[in-house]
């Protein structure tokens, strides 16, 4: 059985997290977090998470969960994630972190606390959308250079980081294999989950590669998958490649 703590639990990804984490058999929802003042605060999980009581509440500390030990699941901002980290370090807390738009230098803190606790840090949980990665640098290792690449990325908009950071990693495998990202052009409109398409042209043919999320629980089970993948680990800073 491996105890998870949902971070943001009232927020659209952790409602699914924590909602799917409940109803698995091998996943115990140990604990969920809020920010302070949050109207979840102080309220039976199960009760935010609109299934049966779980017996544990929504708290605004992670210093308060005693719980452990325990996965972390992180889909929130870069602040909170990067305060939790610390705390998470501290004691010895693995972490699943999917929050996007963190810095590099965020990314070497991440980098610095992998060395004393396991952590899976990925732009994107989707198995599908990890293929895609791994297909987008053997296209361009494949592909001679008189082909241009784009990459085409469409979001809900209330998504606060444009490109977004599966964006980001399509450009990073076309770029490691031809030495020059391409460009990126973002969307933000409606309630799209997550649309991605990686564009190869020349003067004879196209070729896309695409990957469409149609709902968050693609994410949410990757995020899950990735703390069952934690269970045991020492430390070390894991991909979705590595739970693939």
């Amino acid at each position: 059985m491996v105890k998870i703590i949902v971070s943001g639990i009232a927020g659209r990804m952790g409602m699914r997290i924590g909602a799917l984490g409940a109803a698995d058999k091998d996943i115990e929802v140990a604990g969920a977090l809020e920010a302070k003042d949050h109207a979840s605060v102080g309220k039976d999980i199960g009760n935010v998470l609109s299934v049966k009581n779980i017996g544990k509440s929504v708290a605004d500390d992670l210093e308060k969960i005693k719980d452990s030990p325990c996965v972390l699941i992180e889909f929130t901002s870069a602040p909170v994630t990067m305060a939790h980290l610390q705390i998470a370090t501290k004691k010895k807390i693995g972490m699943v972190i999917g929050t996007t738009a963190i810095s590099h230098q965020e990314i070497e803190k991440i980098k610095d606390a992998s060395k004393k606790i396991p952590i899976v840090f990925s732009p994107n949980m989707s198995i599908g959308a990890n293929l895609l990665f791994r297909l987008t640098e053997e296209a361009s290792r494949s592909l001679g250079k008189d082909y241009s690449v784009e990459i085409i990325e469409a979001h809900h908009n209330k998504k606060k980081d444009a490109p977004s950071g599966t964006a980001k990693r399509l450009g990073e495998a076309v770029s490691s294999v031809r030495g020059k990202e391409p460009p990126i052009k973002s969307i933000r409109e409606g309630d799209i989950v997550g649309d991605h398409v990686v564009i190869f042209k020349n003067k004879n043919e196209t070729i896309e590669l695409k990957h469409v999320a149609h709902s968050r629980d693609t994410f949410a089970q990757g995020a899950l998958d990735a703390a069952k993948f934690l269970a045991g680990k020492k430390s070390g800073l894991y991909t979705m490649q590595d739970v693939i």
